[in-house]
């Protein structure tokens, strides 16, 4: 094994800094074949009922800022010196402490993690103890609701949508897609590291502790009986539900829930990608 320790001490960083030019070395084995399906790190099951890593991955510079801000503690960092130069800031965070920022070449990353990483720096964090749907609810105003949305880049977009307009927290149902799959954590921005979500434990339950605290369900859907959003989104505490690309909400979730709206559609469109369809919602209740 090829490596140099160059602790940097005195520099004001708190990170360790690790010289890695052995693809092969181990201490980089959190970050090892990205893409595989047999042994990516980012997945908590394998095929073949094989437990994962289940590691959280940030990928460049700006996610891995939003890693260090968020409740995803870094427990290690790889990249180019280029972008550790970029996170010299942050790098300097006291929480961060010992943590090892393992430094390669671009050429060395690339073998590592199994193709050229344009972003030039990783980050990876343990999954905390996941909140439950009481805890990000308690002090929200409006929350996003998913059921069924199994796409990483629509749950990625929803999440950077919920930042930039308001929304305070996600909330989970049945059949949704991993939101800390790497692709997601990506296509987020970070977001998903920062906004509080919730896995649902009683789909769909759960919708009944949204009402008993004060949330207005609404069921977004083109469907009959449904109102013209923005009469819908005026509550004191409004809850957004989307469903899957094509089939939508269940029949029996919309049942549950307070109010079914859609969105105006022109030129014979009868719906929107799930992901813009949840930002227009957003927007509107940001405007209230």
């Amino acid at each position: 094994m090829n490596s140099t320790d160059s602790g940097l001490a005195g520099d004001g960083l708190a990170v360790d800094v690790i010289d890695i030019v052995d693809p092969s070395d181990p201490r980089v084995d959190d970050f090892r074949d990205l893409n595989s399906v047999d042994r990516r790190p980012d997945v908590p099951a394998l095929p073949g009922g094989r437990v994962g890593k289940g590691l959280v991955i940030a990928e460049g510079v700006l996610v891995a800022q939003r890693m260090i801000a968020s409740r995803f503690a870094p427990h290690a960092f790889f990249g180019v010196d280029r972008r550790m130069g970029e996170l010299d800031a942050d790098l300097r965070d006291p929480s961060l402490r010992g943590v090892p920022f393992y430094r390669a070449s671009a050429e060395v990353m690339a073998e590592v993690i199994g193709f050229h990483l344009n972003r030039g720096v990783l980050a990876a964090a343990r999954r905390p103890v996941e909140r439950t749907v009481v805890d990000v609810i308690e002090h929200a105003r409006t929350v996003a609701v998913l059921e069924g949305v199994n796409d990483h880049e629509n749950i990625g977009s929803i999440f950077r949508n919920a930042a930039g307009l308001g929304v305070d927290a996600v909330v989970f149902g049945a059949g949704c897609a991993d939101p800390l799959y790497r692709r997601c954590v990506r296509v987020s921005m970070g977001h998903a590291l920062l906004v509080p979500f919730a896995k649902s434990q009683d789909w769909p339950g759960d919708l009944d502790v949204l009402r008993d605290s004060g949330f207005t369900t609404v069921a977004l859907t083109p469907g009959e009986g449904s109102v013209p959003l923005a009469g819908a989104v005026s509550g004191g505490k409004v809850a957004f539900l989307v469903g899957a690309e094509g089939p939508g909400l269940a029949e029996h979730t919309m049942r549950r829930c307070d109010v079914r709206a859609r969105i105006p559609m022109s030129r014979g469109t009868d719906s929107l990608n799930v992901a813009t369809a949840a930002a227009v919602a957003f927007y509107e209740r940001a405007r209230v």
